[in-house]
């Protein structure tokens, strides 16, 4: 072979290892790209919750109206009226709990109506300095009762403003108490009767005093159709989260 063909071939073999068939390398160990394990187990739960989500959406679409009745109907307990030593006319819905308080009276079902004055609302302390006179809560409440039947004297009117439910209650059962009162009516707005009837239970449960509730029924509540008054929406949604604290803070 001569020496340019040697030459030639040296220079082709070069040119065949940069731009020939390359060499195969063998993978090494742990090379292979990594996948999140656990992907495939993820798709069956997302069904699983997309299904559940759906049955829930379709139960509710068919019976939100005796589901919803039944919610609004818990907060409101009624119970069958006697002949009871005082009722209790609770303050927050002057009109229609003072309407009610007053039919009972009428009725011969007790002879005197225990009422109490409301925290007095922001700037009410300036409107006195200025010498404007406007009528309080429990005035109205007064009002409605004496012009409705009640005889003033009958009116039982407590001296400092009740802040709560339960204070409320425990300022009637001190008047009852006084007087040898042993049976109560406690008139309020149906959504607040559950927990008005469980608060005043809670302080009386040790002097023994009967409680009756008698729900105003001067009231646009209705459970069959409140969640289509955004009004009584509120007054649903407030009442069961009012529920839920006294529960916890006081009937545990």
């Amino acid at each position: 072979m001569s020496r340019a063909r040697r030459s030639s071939w040296q220079e082709g073999g070069e040119a065949g290892g940069e731009n020939g068939l390359q060499e195969t390398e063998t993978p090494q160990p742990g090379a292979e790209p990594i996948e999140p394990e656990g992907g495939g187990r993820r798709k069956p739960v997302l069904r699983w919750i997309l299904f559940l989500l759906f049955v829930l959406w379709a139960v509710l679409t068919a019976y939100h109206e005796p589901i919803l009745t039944r919610i609004g109907g818990f907060l409101v307990v009624s119970h069958e009226l006697e002949p009871s030593d005082l009722i209790v006319c609770l303050s927050g819905g002057g009109v229609e709990r003072g309407l009610a308080a007053a039919d009972l009276h009428r009725e011969g079902l007790a002879p005197r109506v225990f009422i109490s004055p409301e925290v007095p609302p922001d700037g009410y302390e300036a409107l006195e300095r200025a010498g404007i006179e406007i009528p309080r809560s429990v005035d109205i409440l007064r009002r409605i009762l004496v012009e409705s039947g009640v005889p003033d004297q009958a009116v039982l009117e407590a001296e400092q403003p009740a802040r709560s439910t339960m204070g409320e209650a425990g300022m009637a059962v001190d008047v009852a108490e006084e007087n040898g009162y042993r049976s109560l009516i406690v008139v309020t707005s149906p959504t607040h009767s559950r927990r008005a009837w469980m608060t005043f239970r809670h302080a009386t449960e040790a002097e023994g005093i009967a409680i009756r509730m008698a729900p105003s029924p001067y009231s646009g509540f209705r459970a069959e159709d409140w969640w289509k008054t955004r009004r009584y929406v509120r007054e649903v949604i407030v009442e069961y989260q009012k529920l839920l604290y006294y529960t916890l803070e006081y009937f545990l």
